[in-house]
C-alpha cells in the first residue's frame, strides 16, 4: 500500500507577484487549466497501489486545499501545520498518521504539490521501480536526469545499479556553480534532486529518531494531541511550534546509509523561478512566452504575463514582466532567483502585497477591493452557490450591498429577506447580519463600507459554517 503525502505548505516567493503568502504557487494555474496541486492529485490516478492521499498544509491554506481537492475529485485527509517547520517535521506528522491507520509498513510517497510532471506515465514507472527497495526499508529518492547545467538545483551523485531502475546513492551535492554543473553533466551519474521520496513510515520514524531525535520527539508530542476538526486534522499546536525547522535532506537523507536513487525522465520542473515557468510555455519565433493581454514589438527571449491590464513591451531582450492587479515585476532573466529579495523587503515594510492579492479567497467565495480610502472601502464580492458568510457584526462600519447578479438571502437583525439583481440593502453599524447564496449560480454584489475603520479585523463572528473564529 502506498500513502501519497502531498506537501502543500510552501510559499513560492520566487514567483511573486503571482505567488503570495496566502495564495502561493501550488494553488495557481501555471501549467494548464488546473492548479499545480490539482495536477498532483490527478497524477496519483496512475499509481495503482495509491491509497487516500494525506496532505500536509498550513492553517491559512486549509480551505484552498479542500476546494481544489474537491475539484480534482479527491477526498484526502488534510493535516494542518500550526506553523511552518520545513519538510522533516511535516513528513514526521504524516508518517505517524499513516502508521496509526495503515501500519508501519505503509509506503509514503512524498510529493511536493507545486511541481510539474509532463510525462505522468514515466513518473508512474519510476514509482513502481522504487517500490521493492522501499518495501525492503530503503529510502528511495527520485533523481531527475539533467538536460542542462542547472545551477538552481541540488544534485545527487549515483553509484552503480543495484536493481532494475534503482541505483546506489553516493552523496547529495549542494547547488553548484556553472563550471561545476557543466562538469557534472560531462561526467554523468549526477541527477537533479527532485525532493520526491518513497519509504516506509516506520523506517522514516526510526531514522529520524537516530539522526534528529528532537524533531521526532516534538512530532510525536504534537501528533499525540491530534483531533479532527470538520474536514481537517489538527495536532497539538504548542508542541509543534516548539519543533526546530529542518528539511528531510539535512535531517535524514544525507545521513542515512539506506538511501537509493531512482533516475526519472518525466518532463519534471519545480517551477522554482519565472525562467522555469517560461521553459514550459509556448514560445514564439523570437523565443518569447507571452501570456494574457500583451502587445509586443521587437522583443526577444522574454517572458511577459498579464493577469488583467494591457502590457505593451518594446525593444526588450531576456526580460521577465509579470503584471497583477496591484503589482508589476520587471526583472532580467539572469536575476529571477533573486525575486525573493523583493518579497523580503515588502515583508520588512509590512506591505500587503507580500501576503495577499487584491482578490482574496474565502471558503464561501472571494472578494476584491475596488477602491479604498479614508472612511470608505468598495468591494466586489462573489459567493459560491449554496455558500454563506458567517453571522457577524462590525463595531466601526456600516455596509451597503447592491446585487449585480444572482440571488441573495440577507439576514439583518431579526429580518430575513431576498434580494435580486439591481436590488440593494443597508447594514447599520453594530447590526448582526449574514449573506447567503441560495441559488445555483454565483452571487455577485458590490459592497460599499463606510465608517471610522474598514479593516478586515473588524469582524465579530457569532456563527460560522467553516469553524472560523477570526478573519
Amino acid at each position: 500500500m502506498i500513502v501519497p503525502v502531498l506537501l502543500a505548505g510552501g510559499s513560492g516567493t520566487r514567483l511573486w507577484p503571482l505567488s503570495r503568502e496566502l495564495h502561493p504557487k501550488q494553488f495557481l494555474n501555471l501549467a494548464g487549466e488546473q492548479s499545480l496541486l490539482e495536477q498532483t492529485f490527478l497524477r496519483l490516478r496512475e499509481i495503482p497501489q495509491a491509497d487516500t492521499p494525506l496532505v500536509v498544509a498550513r492553517e491559512e491554506h486549509r480551505f484552498l486545499v479542500a476546494e481544489q481537492a474537491r475539484r480534482a475529485g479527491c477526498t484526502p485527509a488534510i493535516l494542518l501545520e500550526p506553523a511552518p517547520r520545513n519538510t522533516a517535521p511535516a513528513i514526521a506528522l504524516a508518517a505517524l498518521q499513516a502508521a496509526r491507520h495503515r501500519g508501519g509498513d505503509a509506503l509514503l510517497l512524498v510529493l511536493p504539490s507545486d511541481h510539474v510532471i509532463l510525462d505522468v506515465g514515466a513518473f508512474a514507472r519510476a514509482v513502481a521501480a522504487a517500490v521493492p527497495a522501499a518495501a525492503d526499508g530503503k529510502f528511495a529518492t527520485f533523481g531527475i536526469v539533467p538536460k542542462l547545467p542547472e545551477t538552481g538545483y541540488g544534485y545527487i551523485k549515483a553509484g552503480g545499479e543495484i536493481a532494475p531502475g534503482v541505483r546506489a546513492l553516493e552523496r547529495f551535492v549542494e547547488k553548484p556553480d556553472r563550471d561545476t554543473a557543466e562538469r557534472y553533466l560531462a561526467e554523468g551519474g549526477y541527477y537533479w534532486n527532485s525532493g520526491m521520496f518513497l519509504f516506509r513510515a516506520d523506517a522514516y520514524l526510526a531514522e529520524l529518531e537516530r539522526h534528529a531525535a528532537d524533531i521526532a520527539a516534538a512530532a510525536r508530542a504534537a501528533h499525540a494531541g491530534l483531533r479532527a476538526d470538520g474536514d481537517f486534522l489538527r495536532v497539538e499546536a504548542e508542541a509543534f511550534r516548539a519543533c526546530r525547522s529542518d528539511s528531510i535532506d539535512y535531517a535524514v537523507m544525507e545521513k542515512t546509509h539506506d538511501a537509493v536513487v531512482v533516475p526519472m525522465q518525466a518532463g519534471w520542473s519545480d517551477l522554482g523561478s519565472w525562467s522555469a515557468v517560461a521553459e514550459i510555455g509556448a514560445c514564439d519565433a523570437q523565443g518569447n512566452v507571452l501570456q494574457g493581454d500583451v502587445l509586443a514589438e521587437d522583443i526577444a527571449g522574454c517572458f511577459i504575463r498579464s493577469d488583467g491590464r494591457l502590457v505593451a513591451a518594446l525593444g526588450l531582450r531576456d526580460q521577465v514582466v509579470v503584471e497583477t492587479r496591484d503589482a508589476v515585476l520587471v526583472a532580467d532573466k539572469s536575476r529571477v532567483q533573486d525575486v525573493r529579495k523583493i518579497v523580503q523587503r515588502l515583508e520588512a515594510a509590512r506591505r500587503s502585497e507580500a501576503r495577499e492579492h487584491r482578490r482574496v479567497y474565502r471558503p464561501w467565495g472571494s472578494y476584491e477591493d475596488l477602491a479604498v480610502g479614508p472612511r470608505f472601502r468598495v468591494k466586489h464580492i462573489v459567493v459560491k452557490p449554496g455558500a454563506r458568510l458567517s453571522l457577524q457584526m462590525h463595531h466601526h462600519r456600516a455596509e451597503h450591498w447592491v446585487v449585480v447578479s444572482g440571488t441573495a438571502k440577507v439576514t439583518c437583525g431579526a429580518r430575513e429577506f431576498m434580494l435580486s439583481e439591481d436590488q440593494s440593502t443597508y447594514i447599520p453599524i453594530g447590526e448582526k447580519h449574514r449573506l447567503e447564496n441560495p441559488g445555483k449560480l454565483p452571487l455577485e454584489l458590490i459592497e460599499v463600507q463606510t465608517g471610522s475603520y474598514v479593516g478586515e479585523d473588524d469582524i465579530v463572528r457569532f456563527e460560522d459554517a467553516y469553524g472560523r473564529t477570526s478573519k
